[in-house]
C-alpha cells in the first residue's frame, strides 16, 4: 500500500463537494490510487489520497484538525477518473472521461462523456470536445477548436490557432477549427486553423491539412490532397478486343444509377460514339457542358440536385467520380468515352483525380436553376432523411 507520508494531500475547505471518481493502477506495482472531483471554493482536481480499493459505503468523508481530507470517504456515484499527475480545472467535464498522466484540461474546456484524453494531452479554454471522442497523447487542442462525437486524434496532433501568431495588431480571438462526426487524424498531422474536416474523413499520418475535407474523403500529402473515399470502392470498365464495350458485372450499390452503354464504332477512318436520347438514355438532355483544365488535385462536383438528373461522359482522358446517396457511396474510373454514368436526382456527385488531358461531357435532365443544388452535405442528408 501506498504511504500516506510520502503523498501531499489537499487542503479542502469542510463545506466544499467531494465526489469519488475511481481507482486506478500505479507504476508497476499492485498499489492503487483514488481519484477524487473537489468542487465548491476549492473548484479542481485534489491530489489523491492512498488505497487498495473502493473504501466501504458506511465511511464519511473527515476532515482533520488542519483542514486536510482525510483518506476514509464515502462511496459515491463514479463521476471522472484520471491520472494522479494529471489535472482537470473544467466543471463541464462528462461522465466516464479518463486523462492520462501530465494531461490537463483548462477551467474553461468543454469534454463529453466517455472520452479517452491520453499523456500529455492539453486542452486550452475554449475548446470544446464531444461524447467518446479519443485523443492520443502528445496533442495541444487549443482555443476555438470544435470536436463532434466519435472523433480520433492520433499521437502528436497539431492544431494551429492563428496563422499569423506574432502579428499583435489583429484579433486575439482565435478562428474555429471543426472536426465532424466520426473523424480520424492520423498521427503527427497538421491542422491549421479555420478549417473544416469533415464527417467519417480520414487525414493520414503525417497530412498538412491547409483547406476544408470534405465528408467521406481520404486526404494526405503536404498540402493535403484527396487520394481516395471511406467506403467507396472503385469500378471500372474493362476494354474487349474489337472495342467492343462491356458493362462490367459490379453490383450498384448506389440507388437509381447505373452504367450506360454508348454506341461505338471504329473503322480504318476513326471512332465514333453515338447516343439515341429516347433509346439508350434514361432521359432526353435539356442542358450539356464540358469540363476540361482541371488540375489533377482539385475537386469538381460536391453537390447534388433536388430535381436534375446527369450524365457523365469520359470523351478523352480519365477521372474518379464519386456517388452517395446518402446510404451507399461508390467509386468509379470514367476512361471510356462509350461509357456513361447516370447520376440520379437527390445524388451526392464528386469528380477528382482527372488526369491533364482529361475532359467531361455532362448532360443534364433540366435546364440549369440554382435553387435545384444542394451545395452542403449536412443539407443532403437532412433532405435524404425527411425522403
Amino acid at each position: 500500500m501506498l504511504s500516506t507520508a510520502r503523498m501531499t494531500l489537499p487542503r479542502i475547505a469542510p463545506d466544499a463537494l467531494v465526489r469519488w471518481v475511481g481507482v486506478r493502477p500505479v507504476g508497476p506495482s499492485t498499489d492503487r490510487v483514488g481519484i477524487l472531483r473537489v468542487r465548491g471554493r476549492v473548484g479542481s482536481s485534489a491530489p489523491v489520497a492512498p488505497f487498495r480499493h473502493r473504501p466501504p459505503r458506511h465511511m464519511v468523508p473527515r476532515f482533520n484538525r488542519r483542514g486536510y481530507l482525510s483518506p476514509i470517504w464515502r462511496d459515491l456515484p463514479v463521476e471522472q477518473f484520471g491520472h494522479p499527475s494529471g489535472s482537470c480545472d473544467s466543471e463541464r467535464v462528462g461522465e466516464g472521461t479518463v486523462f492520462g498522466a501530465f494531461a490537463h484540461i483548462s477551467r474553461d474546456a468543454v469534454v463529453g462523456a466517455d472520452c479517452n484524453i491520453g499523456d500529455g494531452v492539453t486542452i486550452e479554454d475554449d475548446a470544446v470536445v464531444g461524447d467518446r471522442v479519443t485523443i492520443k497523447s502528445g496533442g495541444y487542442l487549443g482555443g476555438g477548436l470544435r470536436v463532434a462525437s466519435d472523433v480520433f486524434v492520433g499521437p502528436n496532433v497539431s492544431f494551429a490557432t492563428d496563422q499569423f501568431p506574432p502579428d499583435p495588431s489583429r484579433s486575439p480571438d482565435p478562428l474555429q477549427t471543426h472536426l465532424e462526426e466520426g473523424c480520424s487524424i492520423g498521427a503527427g498531422a497538421t491542422i491549421l486553423p479555420g478549417v473544416r474536416i469533415g464527417r467519417r474523413s480520414v487525414v493520414r499520418p503525417g497530412t498538412v491539412v491547409t483547406t476544408t475535407v470534405p465528408p467521406n474523403s481520404v486526404v494526405e500529402g503536404n498540402p493535403a490532397r484527396i487520394i481516395g473515399y471511406v467506403d467507396g470502392g472503385i469500378a471500372s470498365v474493362p476494354l474487349l478486343q474489337g472495342g467492343a464495350t462491356a458493362i462490367p458485372d459490379v453490383p450498384i450499390r448506389v440507388r437509381g444509377a447505373g452504367l450506360l452503354a454508348l454506341t461505338r464504332v471504329d473503322d480504318l477512318r476513326g471512332a465514333l460514339i453515338a447516343a439515341e436520347f429516347t433509346s439508350q438514355l434514361p432521359f432526353r438532355p435539356e442542358r450539356a457542358f464540358v469540363v476540361f483544365d482541371v488540375p489533377s488535385s482539385d475537386l469538381r462536383g460536391e453537390h447534388a440536385h433536388r430535381e436534375c438528373a446527369e450524365i457523365l461522359v469520359a470523351i478523352r482522358g480519365s477521372l474518379h467520380a464519386l456517388i452517395d446517396d446518402g446510404t451507399h457511396r461508390q467509386e468509379f474510373v470514367l476512361d471510356r468515352p462509350d461509357v456513361a454514368l447516370h447520376m440520379p436526382a437527390m445524388t451526392w456527385g464528386t469528380q477528382y483525380k482527372y488526369s491533364n488531358d482529361a475532359v467531361l461531357l455532362v448532360l443534364a435532365s433540366h435546364p440549369y436553376e440554382a435553387s435545384d443544388y444542394v451545395r452542403t452535405y449536412e443539407e443532403f442528408l437532412e433532405l435524404v432523411r425527411e425522403g
